[in-house]
């Protein structure tokens, strides 16, 4: 039997493409598209529901994402996690943000601590980078400098990513994450976003992949 994988989007944007693609061309049983809903929350619940019902072999996140100023990264490339990081998860304090493993408490256990970053298995794409899941999404030049410096070279940044890895490591599942830039995370400037082109890029680099690596 074909391993079997779960794909994760938060939006119909971020899906369409592999919606219609897996319908025709893959195994039911071996590829299934799941569809979570925007943020971190919605993710892990979503992707924990699916867990307790079926057991994939492997997991991965497809959609778009901003790239932090000085990265490399322009919109409509495509790019994969190396890592994840909750990006704002911890406390602020006068000598500045202090993440989980300065206050402490990791979020994974065993069988290695895990605090803000969590390692991934799966590489879609040649290109690698260290992704960053935030719940407020960056809006100035100021604070995507700050999330840069804060994550040690965060390059791109999502809502959802850091929650899947989360719980695939819970449950001891291989992951991965595939995004196109759609946007440079900074200033909020919606003219220049390229969503649907960053989102069309990252769903075919993944079909390609999923056709070698089925």
């Amino acid at each position: 039997m074909a391993d079997r994988l779960v794909i994760c989007v938060s939006t119909p944007l971020e899906g369409a493409l592999l919606e219609a693609a897996l319908r025709s061309d893959a195994p039911p049983e071996s590829v299934h598209l799941l569809r979570t809903g925007v943020g971190a929350v919605n993710a892990a619940i979503a992707l924990t529901s699916y867990l307790e019902r079926q057991r994939p072999d492997r997991i991965l996140v497809c959609g778009i994402g901003g790239a932090y100023p000085d990265s490399g990264l322009a919109p409509g490339e495509v790019v994969c996690a190396e890592t994840e990081c909750y990006g704002d998860l911890g406390a602020a304090s006068p000598e500045g943000f202090l993440d989980m493993r300065a206050l402490g408490f990791p979020l994974v256990a065993a069988p290695e601590p895990i605090f803000n970053v969590f390692p991934l298995q799966l590489f879609p794409s040649a290109r690698r980078a260290r992704f960053v899941t935030v719940n407020t999404c960056t809006g100035s030049e100021e604070v995507a400098r700050e999330m840069v410096t804060r994550t040690d070279g965060g390059a791109v940044e999502s809502m959802e990513g850091a929650a899947i890895a989360h719980v695939a490591a819970i449950y001891g599942i291989p992951a991965g994450e595939i995004r196109g830039i759609s946007n440079i995370a900074g200033r909020r400037d919606r003219a220049a976003w390229r969503v649907k082109e960053a989102a069309t890029a990252a769903q075919e680099a993944l079909l390609q992949w999923v056709a070698i690596h089925r």
